[in-house]
């Protein structure tokens, strides 16, 4: 099933759910579809910091709405209103967010290569 149809809607009466194993990091789905293809917020308490570099097999594109993040691994610091786009395989983080960080984020799977031909 793909993702909902959704009407604008207000997102404060969608629930933020914690991250396993992070107690400082949370997100709110917006939309998912049945194979993780999805857009979410994704907060980081003040103070929050994980530990591995991810790698994932999906695209990720990401907007950094409020505050920052350190990508520990690369030493740089990226502030609100910056923008990423990550294809999959694309090492990233650990991270770490002293003050705290909002992101907007949508995750969608490689396309299929009998699809991408028009």
């Amino acid at each position: 099933m793909p993702k909902p149809e959704i009407e604008f809607r207000a997102v404060d009466d969608i629930p933020w759910q914690r991250i396993p194993d992070n107690d400082l990091q949370w997100q709110k789905i917006l939309a998912m579809d049945e194979f993780g293809n999805g857009t979410r917020l994704l907060r980081f308490d003040p103070g929050c910091r994980t530990r591995d570099v991810l790698r994932h097999d999906f695209w990720e594109e990401i907007w950094i709405l409020e505050g920052s993040l350190t990508d520990l691994r690369l030493g740089e610091t990226f502030t609100a209103g910056m923008y990423a786009c990550r294809p999959p395989g694309m090492p990233h983080g650990p991270w770490e967010a002293p003050q705290g960080c909002v992101t907007f984020e949508v995750r969608y799977a490689e396309p299929d290569a009998k699809q991408s031909k028009t």
